[in-house]
Order: C-alpha cells, then sequence, then structure tokens
C-alpha cells in the first residue's frame, strides 16, 4: 500500500526490481537435485507446480522475494527479475537453492524498452517454456500532480503499465495451454490519496489489462487474475511511510496487523496451483480486510 507522507516532497522508490542474472548465456543457473521442500517453519509443500516454469518480475525483495520462494518450494523452476541489487538477489537464489528448488536471477532495469521481452526470452532459455507469470515489479512516485513531470509519468507507466502489456503479449503469443499469470495491483485502486495519482493510475490500468486478458487467454485455458495486497510490512512501505502512518493502517485491518510478504504470496501460490483453476478475470484482495 503506497500512502503519501506528510511531507510534500517526492520521492520515488522501486518495488520489486527486475534486472537479470543467472542461466543461459551471460547468466548463471542453478539446478540441484530434487527433494521435498518444506516451508521456513519446517512445514511441508506438496510439488503442485513439478515440471513447471515460472517468471516473476520484481522478485529481489518483499513481496517479490515471498513469491519466488513459494513458487520454488512447490516445485517450480523460477526466474526472477531484478534491477540493480545483486547481492540481495543472489540471496532469493541461495534461499531457493537451500530448501531444494531451482532458480535464476535476471538483472533487467524495466524502465528500459524491450526488457521485459529480453526476460521472458531468459526464462525460457533458463528452463523452457512460460507456464506461470507473475507481474510483481513496480515504482512509486510519491508527489502533489503540480510538481510530477513528464519524466515521471514517463517512468512509472513503463516500469508499471507497460512491462505488464508487454509480458502479458509475450504470455499471449509464447504460453502454453493451461498457464497461469497474477498481475500484481494495489489496493490504492479503491482507496486513493493525495501524491499517488501516479501510482493508483498505473495499477487501475493493470486491473483492466487482467480481465481483458482473462477473456481473449481463457479459451486456451490460461486463467489471468489480479492480487491486490494492502498495507504490507515491505521496504517500500516503510520508506514512504512514517510510524505514525503505518499505525494506522495497522489499525485499519479487521485483523489489528500489517500484512507480511509470505500472507500475499500463499494467495499468489494458490491461484497458479491447480487449486485455482476456476479462479479467473478476478482481483484478490489480500489486504487482511483493508478496503
Amino acid at each position: 500500500m503506497s500512502t503519501q507522507t506528510a511531507s510534500a516532497r517526492r520521492r520515488r522508490r522501486r518495488l520489486g526490481p527486475a534486472p537479470v542474472r543467472s542461466g543461459g548465456a551471460g547468466t548463471t543457473a542453478v539446478a540441484v537435485s530434487r527433494r521435498d521442500a518444506t516451508t521456513r517453519k519446517g512445514g511441508r509443500v506438496s510439488g503442485v507446480l513439478d515440471g513447471r516454469v515460472a517468471l516473476v518480475t520484481g522478485g529481489s525483495r518483499g513481496i517479490g522475494r515471498a513469491v519466488v520462494e513459494r513458487l520454488a518450494r512447490d516445485g517450480a523452476a523460477v526466474a526472477f527479475g531484478y534491477r540493480a541489487d545483486h547481492g540481495a538477489a543472489e540471496e532469493v537464489v541461495a534461499s531457493v537453492m537451500a530448501a531444494g528448488g531451482r532458480a535464476t536471477a535476471v538483472q533487467a532495469d524495466l524502465a528500459e524498452p524491450g526488457a521485459a521481452a529480453r526476460l521472458w526470452d531468459a526464462t525460457e532459455a533458463f528452463a523452457g517454456p512460460v507456464d506461470i507469470l507473475v507481474n510483481n515489479a513496480a515504482i512509486g512516485v510519491v508527489g502533489a500532480l503540480a510538481e510530477l513531470s513528464d519524466e515521471d509519468y514517463e517512468r512509472v507507466m513503463q516500469v508499471n503499465l507497460r512491462t505488464v502489456f508487454d509480458t502479458l503479449r509475450e504470455a499471449a503469443r509464447h504460453m502454453p495451454d493451461g498457464g497461469r499469470i497474477v498481475n500484481v495491483s494495489s489496493v490504492n485502486t479503491v482507496l486513493p490519496g493525495p501524491g499517488i495519482s501516479l501510482y493508483a493510475a498505473s495499477k487501475g490500468a493493470v486491473e483492466q489489462l487482467t480481465v481483458i486478458a482473462a477473456h481473449e487467454l481463457g479459451g486456451r485455458g490460461i486463467t489471468v487474475n489480479t492480487v491486490s495486497p494492502g498495507a504490507t510490512d515491505t521496504d517500500m512501505l516503510r520508506e514512504n511511510n512514517s510510524a505514525e502512518g503505518r499505525e494506522m493502517m495497522r489499525t485499519m485491518s479487521p485483523l489489528g496487523k500489517l500484512g507480511q510478504p509470505e500472507d500475499v504470496a500463499d494467495v499468489i501460490g494458490f491461484l497458479v496451483g491447480p487449486d485455482g483453476r476456476w479462479m479467473t478475470a478476478q482481483n484478490l484482495r489480500a489486504g487482511g480486510g483493508i478496503r
């Protein structure tokens, strides 16, 4: 959940990077022998995604990292994008390996035109045709309308909206029948506030793309859904909101707490797994009751 701080100044922050590192030409793939995966608490997770290939944009931290780890624990070979933090990407790959999974990190700045298509190609080179797509990468620019620049607009729309369009187009052209797509939006499309015009507008457009893609791809058995997190305890939330603001968000939830990245990842895990087969063109608000 992205809201404006008390200060009027603008701040921009990348939400779940999308650059590159790992397997294929110019990348480093990691493959280990399969064994039963477990959750961080030691609980078993069935291999419901064994043999599937997943692409996650913005996968080196926060919700994106939790999604990568969840899908890998469920058996998928996962490629994820990150923008610049090579160390964080390495940590995610190491975490997946430690659980017996297979992952690769791909450095790709999604603010650059064509980066999404290159990320798709890198995923196919790593593990084969993409069965699962999770569009998580996004950036936020906080500022009043009068202060926003053309550059702000172009950058936010390129990363948050154009990337989703590009990857959906790749999925329409190349994803095998029966695939799964999840686009990550935000509760801010229904709880807008001052200073988040670009972020909320970009996410609102993503929600419309989701429904249209669901209708276009449904005949091939491909489901397309949106997941809209609420106040989730991530770097982006902490960096763009004061302690007082985060406390206010906590009290907005009937559960009386902020969400954790794993809470959102588990919702996405359901949608891309076999139990989510009858869910499409939906927007699941994974916000602990914030609406």
